[in-house]
């Protein structure tokens, strides 16, 4: 069965069309749209530096965090 969405494979560095794509370990994704794979890579980074932001403040005792 065919994936249903766009991804980015990031072995080949490239956004893949549906029923194209690259191992589930090699890619972000899915996507509803071209345009959403190719800033993939610039999505994950900010979804990363939110969720560091976010550990930062639960682990900051000022912030009412645990510790």
């Amino acid at each position: 069965m065919a994936p249903n969405g766009w991804y980015f494979c990031l072995k080949h560095r490239r956004v893949e069309a549906p029923g194209e794509v690259c191992r589930a370990l090699n890619r972000l994704g899915p996507y509803s749209d071209r345009a959403s794979a190719e800033n993939a890579l610039e999505l994950a980074h900010r979804r990363t530096e939110q969720a560091d932001e976010s550990d930062r403040r639960w682990n900051d005792p000022s912030e009412g965090g645990d510790l």
